[in-house]
Parts: structure tokens; sequence; C-alpha cells
């Protein structure tokens, strides 16, 4: 990681989490074909949820906050915690909701000021086997993603799957440091990133394609974006999917060099600078591989065609 991104939440107008988030849903909803009051459902996904700088908001919700402030009043809105694997839930229930016939369309967000946390590790960690360290790869984001009903082929969700392995959530936990109260992650780095536990997502994601008659090497991912833990990581995830898929992985799109880890937003993040440099040609398929403290893992994949940053 050469890079990362830091709110400021010392200014006169504090760079929080909701602050974040609104901004995101706004540049969001200018670059869409809707209007505030055209949307049917907000979903919140940040882990992290500041408001005032580092006052932790809970209630009423940040999806309730967000819809008032934009204008979407009229909205469906909820909160969704599910770690890294956040806005991926989100657009997975807002998928549900449209091909059940409920909704026409929804915008899914995430603000993330997560950086505290690396403080913190800064502050109290001895080396790099403390299980703080893992906290010094974060960085703070926002992003949002209005998701609505495919017309054609040109632009379609053809898979969103999650699941939820409950018994590694003691891996990776978020808490008031032991030693000083701040904000702080401790993560067992070694049973997480265990070649058993890697190998979750591609065994599952093949085993749903199998459901159906389908093999991973037939279903034309041009792209592949990992959760950005760190270059490391993204390198070995593909490794092992290609020993478990028994086929070469599509090209990998990653920024965590220069942006980091930045939790519920890393995969949409990737998505909007790979578009803005446009390194993703028009009809790409492209396959989002979360993977979360829980353990959370799945694919949601999609072609991509009219969408411009």
């Amino acid at each position: 990681m050469a890079e990362r991104r830091v709110a400021d939440d010392t200014a006169d107008v504090p760079e929080d989490c909701l602050m974040m988030a609104l901004s995101a849903a706004r540049e969001c909803l200018d670059r869409s074909q809707y209007a505030p009051g055209d949307i049917d459902v907000v979903i919140s996904c940040s882990i992290s949820r500041t408001t005032d700088g580092r006052r932790h908001h809970f209630e009423p919700s940040f999806a309730h906050r967000i819809a008032q402030e934009l204008g979407a009043a009229g909205a469906i809105h909820f909160d969704v915690s599910n770690a890294c694997a956040g806005m991926m839930t989100g657009v997975y229930l807002l998928d549900r909701m449209i091909r059940s016939g409920e909704v026409r369309n929804g915008l899914v967000l995430s603000g993330e000021h997560i950086t505290p946390i690396a403080f913190t590790a800064a502050r109290e960690m001895e080396d790099s086997r403390d299980p703080q360290f893992a906290s010094l790869s974060v960085g703070d984001s926002a992003a949002a993603v209005i998701v609505d009903r495919s017309v054609d082929d040109a632009d379609v969700i053809h898979d969103v799957e999650l699941m939820t392995c409950s018994e590694y959530s003691h891996l990776c936990i978020g808490m008031p440091s032991d030693e000083t109260g701040d904000l702080a992650m401790y993560t067992n780095n070694k049973m997480m990133h265990a070649e058993d536990r890697l190998s979750l997502w591609p065994t599952f994601h093949r085993d749903k394609l199998a459901e159906d008659g389908r093999q991973f090497a037939d279903e034309g991912y041009d792209f592949i974006v990992q959760h950005q833990v760190g270059s490391r990581f993204v390198d070995f995830m593909n490794k092992v999917g290609e020993g478990i898929f028994e086929a070469p992985m599509p090209q990998s799109l990653s920024v965590v060099e220069n942006f980091s880890n930045t939790a519920t937003t890393s995969h949409y993040l990737v998505l909007h600078q790979a578009l803005a440099e446009r390194r993703i040609p028009k009809g790409s398929k492209i396959l989002l591989v979360p993977a979360a403290s829980g353990v959370v893992t799945g694919f949601l994949s999609a072609t991509v065609s009219s969408l411009e940053v």
C-alpha cells in the first residue's frame, strides 16, 4: 500500500460517515436518470457510523437520515451491517426486491471513516504479530450505486450469492481498545488467511454454478475484483481460485496500492476507478468477490455497458 485517504474529522464541518455517504449519493444521483423522489429504496451499509466527527450514531438509521436529506422521503429505508460485505449485501437484498416486483429501483450506499483504528494500532501495537496489525492497511471512502430493473443483456446482474460461516466470527472483531477504549480492530491474520478459509469462496462459487449445470471457465468473466485487503491477498485469492476452478482467473482489477482497504466500499471503488480510467470496455462481464469478517464470502457477476463515470 502506497497511499490512503483519511477523512478530516477536525474541520468546521467534519468529514464523517454520514457526510461522505451523502456526498457519494448525491454524485450518484446526478449521474443517473433518477431524481431523489424516484428512488424506491435507500439501503445504508456502513460499518463505521460516525456523525459530528467521531460521535457514534445508531438511531434514527443512517438510511432514514440520508433519504430525508436527499429528498427521497417516500423511499423504504433501512440499514444493513455485514462487515466488509455490507454493500454487497445491500445489492443482494435490493436485487431480490426488484426481481420480486416489490420495487423498481434503489440506492445502496456506504460511508466508511475507519482510519481511527489505524491510529489506535499505531499507538498501541508492538510488532507485526500484534492482532491490530491489519488495522494499519485501512482507508476512508464512500460509495453509492443505483440498481434498477434490467431491460436487456447490456447491463444486468447475472448472479449475486452470499454465504456466512459464523464459526469464524471471532477471528476479526471491531471493538473498543483493550488498553485505551479507542476504536480498534483485532484480527487473527494467520487463521483468517489460512488456505481452507480462502478456499470458501471458490468452493461455494463452483458448487452454486454446478447446481445450474454451469462451470466457472464457461462464464466468460472478463475481470475479477477481490476484496482489497492487500495486494498479496488479492494475488493469493486468485491463485487459490485457479486451483479449485481448474481454470485461469480473469484479469484482476485492484486499487489497494492507492486507496488501501476501504471496507464495504472497496469493490465499488475499484469499479469506479476502472470505469473512470476506461479500463473496462463496454459489455464486459465483471466478477466481484467479497471477503468479510464473519466469515462472509460469495460472488456477484454483472455485465456493464452503459455506466459512465
